[in-house]
């Protein structure tokens, strides 16, 4: 199981994961984008965000960080555009650490089959900490 930084930006995402490549000493990493991904047409993606940085992880002293962009017109306050994201391949153990930490907490997103993922969710626990639950590869 890895437990990785995601740091959440306010449209700038881009500008800082290559700031970073460039203070850790590597290639800018594939980005990702809002626009990239499949589009549900109950719910048209915006303009402004189709550009914007779903995803990227950057390789940096032998770990990785994680970054995207947030949605517009979701909040984002500086100080709080951080998260925790646990990957794991085990689907029992993931889902163990969900249910324990949604008891007081809010859930933003149940654990689901994604179109990157078997199993995700994401959720906020009762100290506030934001966590988001990959099953999956761990690709560190």
């Amino acid at each position: 199981m890895s437990l990785v930084a995601y740091l959440i930006f306010n449209g700038n995402c881009r500008e800082a994961v290559e700031h970073y490549a460039d203070a850790f000493g590597v290639e800018v990493p594939e980005m990702a984008t809002f626009g990239g991904g499949p589009q549900n047409p109950d719910y048209p993606l915006p303009d402004a965000a189709k550009n914007l940085i779903m995803n990227t992880r950057l390789d940096a002293f032998g770990d990785y960080i994680m970054f995207s962009d947030t949605f517009p017109g979701s909040p984002f306050t500086v100080g709080n555009h951080s998260s925790i994201a646990i990957v794991t391949e085990d689907q029992e153990k993931l889902q163990a650490a969900f249910n324990k930490l949604k008891e007081g907490g809010k859930v933003e997103l149940e654990l689901q089959e994604t179109f990157w993922s078997k199993s995700y969710g994401s959720l906020t626990d009762k100290f506030g900490v934001h966590w988001q639950f990959n099953l999956g590869e761990q690709q560190a």
